[in-house]
């Protein structure tokens, strides 16, 4: 697949394509939606490229930073799931006060049609673009139209009516309602982070666990509570993914201030996990987070943590 940054790095050879332009924060049933009509569209056009046209930082960090929303992945996660999904070519348009500023026709004849020499277009019906998001589909398939161009917008409801967005997916994530997200991402919601050492009180309670903290990230983190998910290296190919009861917040029974991922790998005291880069995938919230009055309390509800998550974890994601 190829990924360009700029304009400039694009393969004047490339040909024509099939674009297909939004944010595709995680890649999720909507987009993955949109990225197949693309490719019909493609074999209907003469089996032309499909290219996805996406935008980094969120456009929100520069129109209105108070506003921005903490993303459910990296830009380096969301081209590879893009790739994953079936885009043959990516573009990361930089978004800057100057392409915000952009009029709406500029970008579409500029960069779409000049740039990318789209045959075909293929957008969510609630496509937004150009100064003041003055564009819509109406506008790109007007301006479209004279080069002989298809456009297509596509709805993106799920079969019980839900809107498909990484609007309603981040909501879900911040309300904890991980199982809502999995179903509108087609997998379970998950963040990375290098495992960083902690206090030990896991350690020395049974339940060792391998930390990554919250503080200063722009990815969403589920609401505080406790979780069954899967942890897996992201170092190794086709690592295991090894089964966790996973606790977000910042362990209120010891006084703590610090916000952290602590996930305990069911029956496995033998890892070392210091300074690795693992993938943390929520399956299931299994209760708040609470407070309890002594060690024998937190060690018992954690005991029940653990057998809970057992019963929810049956059957591992592929490995890849």
């Amino acid at each position: 697949m190829h990924v360009w940054h700029d304009l400039s790095e694009i393969d004047p050879g490339l040909g024509p394509a099939v674009v297909t332009i939004g944010n595709f924060d995680g890649v999720h049933r909507g987009h993955r939606h949109v990225i197949a009509r693309a490719h019909d569209l493609a074999a209907e056009l003469g089996g032309l490229p499909v290219v996805a046209v996406t935008f980094h930082p969120h456009p929100m960090t520069v129109v209105r930073p108070d506003h921005a929303p903490q993303m459910l992945m990296t830009l380096e996660e969301r081209i590879s799931m893009l790739q994953h999904g079936g885009a043959n070519g990516v573009l990361v348009l930089t978004f800057t006060p100057e392409l915000a500023a952009m009029a709406a026709e500029d970008f579409v004849v500029s960069i779409v049609l000049d740039a990318l020499q789209a045959r075909g277009v293929v957008v969510g019906e609630n496509f937004r673009f150009g100064h003041r998001a003055g564009g819509d589909v109406d506008l790109l398939t007007r301006l479209c139209k004279d080069r002989g161009v298809t456009v297509v917008g596509l709805p993106l409801d799920g079969a019980d009516g839900q809107v498909w967005s990484s609007t309603y997916i981040r909501r879900c994530v911040e309300e904890g309602d991980v199982a809502a997200a999995a179903r509108a991402l087609s997998h379970p919601f998950a963040m990375h982070g290098y495992v960083v050492p902690g206090e030990r009180r896991g350690r020395a309670l049974g339940f060792p666990t391998a930390n990554v903290p919250v503080a200063q990230r722009h990815t969403a983190v589920p609401a505080d509570g406790v979780y069954a998910g899967w942890v897996r290296l992201l170092e190794e190919p086709n690592a295991a993914y090894w089964p966790a009861a996973i606790s977000v917040g910042t362990n209120p029974t010891f006084d703590g201030v610090q916000r952290q991922v602590e996930s305990y790998v069911l029956d496995r005291d033998d890892l070392e996990l210091y300074g690795r880069n693992i993938e943390v995938s929520f399956v299931e919230r299994l209760r708040g987070m609470e407070r309890f009055d002594s060690v024998e309390e937190l060690v018992a509800q954690m005991r029940d943590d653990v057998d809970r998550a057992r019963a929810v974890l049956v059957s591992p994601p592929a490995a890849g």
